[in-house]
């Protein structure tokens, strides 16, 4: 039974890793099949495949009720982490299933492999302050940094919303920004208090045992 119980308009930190540490992002491609994964499966209704979705036009799929709204998120190449927002009943449970299934489905096919890809169910913990949603936005936005990943990097090791937070024109576009963004004067406010914001973190949990640390522990070893 999960610990965690997830309600209508509340926020949660969701984070899992890969099945014995392993890699679950190999390449670019995996990375954008993740993200578009995300935006496929966020629907009450079956969507069949994403192949078979592809085909059903943009205003026929922005009608469709959503199960959570993303609120920020980092993929790194064995583990990710969300901030996501319920939206019906069971959304966040609903969507996390068909996600993973999903994704899992593809990534077996596509590498020659079979079983569990994710290390059992995902973990979440519940947001239950604004003070904690706006620290935690900046750690999840910026997860790459806590891994010295570089922006620069020819073959980016990860993929965030930080673009999406900093760069109007850039990023993805999953995330409903504006939950965060409305508490600033403008991005670059965001920014300099997101990047201020990591390292008292990083900093408070001795960089060595970072807050990453801490939390992935939570998933056995």
């Amino acid at each position: 039974m999960r610990k965690t119980i997830f309600a209508n308009g509340e926020y949660y930190h969701i984070y899992n890793r890969g099945v014995d540490k392993r890699g679950v992002f190999m390449d670019k491609f995996d990375f954008e099949r993740f993200l578009q994964s995300i935006e496929e499966f966020n629907s009450e209704d079956p969507i069949g495949s994403i192949y078979e979705n592809s085909f059903i036009k943009d205003q026929i799929k922005s009608k469709k009720k959503k199960l959570v709204r993303i609120i920020c998120y980092c993929l790194n190449p064995n583990h990710y982490h969300f901030i996501i927002g319920q939206l019906v009943g069971r959304g966040i449970e609903k969507f996390m299933h068909k996600l993973g299934l999903g994704y899992t489905q593809y990534f077996n096919l596509k590498h020659h492999r079979s079983g569990a890809l994710f290390q059992g169910p995902f973990k979440a913990i519940h947001i239950d302050s604004n003070e904690y949603l706006l620290h935690l936005s900046a750690y999840v936005n910026l997860n790459f940094k806590v891994h010295k990943f570089k922006l620069g990097d020819l073959v980016p090791k990860w993929r965030s919303s930080w673009d999406e937070y900093v760069n109007e024109q850039r990023g993805a576009g999953l995330c409903k920004r504006d939950v965060i963004l409305d508490q600033f004067k403008n991005r670059a406010e965001y920014k300099k208090f997101a990047e201020s914001s990591l390292i008292d973190i990083l900093g408070r949990k001795d960089a060595a045992k970072s807050l990453e640390s801490l939390l992935l522990e939570q998933l056995g070893d």
